[in-house]
């Protein structure tokens, strides 16, 4: 995810005679910024490069890391249609955006848990390929929400509903309370006579008064790209053609290899043969690589 600027400067920053090793995946999606630096760098040959294939996430036979290689060289990933094979893979068809978001909430709610014992809130979570829309994060989080935490200690900042135990993330970063962009945590706490609410990061605590608000979203839902570097017990994803602009290829494969245990895609199979095919992307043209492999 780093772009060429910020590469740039990284490398102003070294010292002479030190040793920097880039650790990263090239097939996830690219920096925002201009660039695809890491791609690029491979590309050129000219670094030493060492690709990992020992798999620790899932074993060899997960059908997560079997369609994440498929899906990597363009192939259509593999559906099993029987319902009593055990798996770590599905893919469940509906078309319309309304059934799908229901069934994003029931997956959550009751069929995963109650299948697989996991957590609703903790160790499930659904990436979407966009904010707007039925099955956009705003719309699904307002769902989530409103199945997965009954609490009635809420709070309403800026239009948007607070609740104890809410799930939480960060969207930027916060120096000095030692909060990143990207980082989930859970409300333990409102005070309204101070005007505070706590935040629980995996057990360090943080102090938010209600004009820092603007500085968290609910995180039962969030985007692909928010994902990147993190990885959850299961992942749901709904994928529709009305998502067309971001059904490309490493959105899916990032998405798909951020699941250890179990991935779950709701939708159609024509935008999941979209998402495939799509490879334009990860094409840029930086002319980094052409560049390292000039003496």
């Amino acid at each position: 995810m780093v772009d060429t600027i910020l590469m740039h400067h990284l490398l102003q920053a070294v010292q002479s005679g030190s040793t920097l090793i880039l650790v990263g995946d090239a097939d996830q999606l690219p920096s925002v910024g201009a660039g695809n630096v890491l791609q690029d760098i491979i590309n050129s040959g000219y670094i030493p490069t060492v690709k990992l294939n020992e798999i620790f996430r899932q074993s060899r036979e997960s059908l997560i890391i079997v369609n994440a290689h498929k899906i990597n060289r363009g192939e259509s990933p593999v559906i099993i249609t029987d319902r009593d094979s055990p798996r770590d893979f599905y893919f469940v068809q509906i078309e319309e955006p309304e059934k799908v978001s229901e069934m994003i909430v029931k997956m959550c709610k009751e069929r995963i848990p109650g299948k697989f014992g996991y957590d609703p809130v903790n160790d499930i979570q659904v990436l979407t390929p966009m904010h707007k829309g039925i099955v956009g994060t705003s719309n699904l989080n307002a769902e989530l929400q409103k199945h997965l935490n009954p609490s009635n200690e809420e709070l309403n900042s800026g239009g948007k509903i607070f609740k104890v135990r809410e799930k939480v993330m960060q969207i930027r970063n916060n120096y000095d309370k030692n909060v990143y962009n990207g980082d989930i945590g859970r409300i333990t706490a409102i005070n309204r006579e101070d005007r505070e609410v706590t935040i629980d990061y995996d057990g360090k605590a943080s102090v938010y008064d209600f004009t820092e608000l603007d500085e968290v979203v609910l995180a039962y839902a969030i985007s692909v790209h928010k994902s990147q570097g993190s990885e959850y017990s299961a992942v749901v994803m709904p994928l529709l053609t009305q998502h067309y602009m971001m059904l490309q290829r490493n959105l899916l494969y990032t998405a798909i290899t951020r699941g250890k245990k179990l991935v779950v895609i709701i939708g159609t199979k024509k935008a999941l043969a979209i998402a495939v095919k799509n490879d334009k992307p990860r094409k840029r043209y930086a002319n980094l690589a052409e560049r390292l492999k000039t003496p």
